[in-house]
């Protein structure tokens, strides 16, 4: 099943099932209690907005092998946590902005990300398929010049507004643990892997996460990207104003973002 968060003509903003060329608005809570209900939308009657609006962002460095290799790092033993902020939310096909403080260096990242659906607290393994609502599409978009050469940590480079877009809905019911997930830039395929590449599992990062932190319903994990990232490449490959990027995982569908200069 196929989850969107929809904006309608009346500025009314909605949780709804995807069906063929409608949305189903849905009854209740998402996050709780809620069913399919009655009142049906057309699809080019409403505009897809981020998927969710999370309490946390939680992502994941280093996490496919061959990408580790490609950055010239060792797999990490353990699950490398950083954070992202709330105004790096956003939807799909709205624009990437490259920031007037640091323009020249932005990388794309194209992500499996994991909506938690119900608090997780100290979550065993076995049962992380019980907190998991679905999943979707990211682009964890990374200044480089800030994450690695002046900052030497990580929070400006990734939090930018805008750098965080998902999408285009939530995917229920899929086993994640070998999906096609791939990056296109301009039509060309820069990342091409599989999740059954990641060196953590989602169910592993969930588990992992829910020993450090509560996690929100809502909330999301971004699980690390594959090879093929701009720094990656000689010479780097970084975005350009009026650029189009698209994720797509198998079994999800595909998330489009053009990207804008910051004005």
């Amino acid at each position: 099943m196929n989850i969107a968060r929809i904006a309608t003509a009346d500025g009314k903003v909605s949780y709804a099932t995807v069906e063929g060329d409608q949305y189903r608005l849905i009854a209740g809570d998402l996050f709780g209690d809620w069913r399919p209900g009655t009142t049906l939308v057309p699809r080019s009657a409403a505009r897809l907005l981020a998927p969710v609006e999370p309490p946390q962002i939680v992502a994941i460095g280093l996490n496919y092998r061959r990408h580790a290799a490609e950055s010239g790092m060792a797999v990490p033993p353990a699950p490398l946590i950083f954070i992202k902020t709330l105004n790096a939310i956003t939807g799909p096909g709205e624009p990437v902005l490259l920031p007037k403080m640091a323009p020249n260096e932005v990388d794309y990242e194209a992500e499996l990300v994991i909506v938690i659906g119900r608090t997780a607290k100290h979550v065993a393994e076995a049962d992380v398929d019980r907190y998991i609502l679905g999943y979707t599409c990211g682009n964890d978009v990374s200044a480089r010049d800030c994450q690695i050469r002046l900052d030497k940590q990580w929070a400006r480079g990734k939090c930018f507004d805008t750098f965080a877009p998902i999408g285009p809905w939530i995917t229920t019911g899929i086993n994640a643990d070998d999906l096609a997930i791939s990056m296109t830039l301009n039509g060309q395929v820069v990342q091409n892997s599989r999740t059954s590449d990641l060196v953590f599992s989602c169910r592993q990062l969930v588990s992992y996460v829910s020993q450090c932190m509560t996690l929100r319903p809502g909330s999301i994990i971004m699980t690390g990207t594959p090879e093929g990232v701009g720094m990656g490449r000689k010479p780097p490959l970084w975005l350009q104003d009026g650029d189009v990027m698209t994720v797509e995982i198998e079994g999800i569908g595909k998330l489009t973002n053009p990207t804008r200069k910051e004005v």
